[in-house]
């Protein structure tokens, strides 16, 4: 029974990653998690008590996926610099991912303190990275540097989304400019 119920929970996690992404947080609703999934609405309301917890949990399980995958790639990296670069680009491959989207659609609504939190945590440790790297290229300012450095990284994602330009272009020049820019 318990495996059912994780399977179950599984499944409303990953029809709830579609709504956000496709539509974001306003599509997020039980009556559509019920219908993507096949559950009964009142079975959706077993699992989560309000769309709050379905967006905490979603928190809880997509960001340190997401952080590992940056800091995986930000480990494989030799000097500060190639670390700033992997930071950034990995963001961005992410993207197209069905997590980053969710995540992203998630980090742009109303969310409740719970939810503010884990993402403040996730985010947190990410920021930690680049602090180090910017701290080891001998900025005096790294954590400004760095919050200044991830709006960068967010402009590209809306760029990136919008579909106006090639991401890889996107890409690379948010990587150009943000080296030039931590470089000082």
């Amino acid at each position: 029974m318990a495996e059912h119920r994780t399977m179950q929970r599984g499944a409303l996690l990953d029809a709830a990653r579609s709504l956000l992404s496709e539509g974001g947080t306003e599509a997020l609703t039980f009556p559509a998690l019920a219908e993507r999934t096949g559950l009964a609405r009142s079975s959706v309301y077993e699992y989560f008590r309000s769309r709050a917890a379905v967006v905490e949990e979603l928190c809880a399980v997509d960001f340190p996926v997401w952080a590992a995958e940056v800091e995986g790639a930000m480990g494989r990296a030799g000097s500060p610099e190639e670390k700033i670069e992997a930071y950034v680009r990995r963001q961005l491959d992410l993207v197209g991912d069905r997590r980053h989207r969710a995540v992203v659609a998630i980090s742009a609504s109303e969310l409740d303190a719970g939810a503010r939190e884990k993402i403040r945590a996730a985010h947190g440790g990410l920021i930690a990275m680049i602090v180090e790297a910017l701290g080891d290229l001998g900025h005096t300012e790294p954590r400004l540097a760095a919050m200044l450095l991830q709006g960068s990284v967010d402009a590209a994602v809306r760029r990136i989304e919008l579909g106006a330009e090639e991401p890889g272009l996107v890409a690379d020049a948010a990587v150009a400019m943000v080296l030039r820019g931590v470089r000082g």
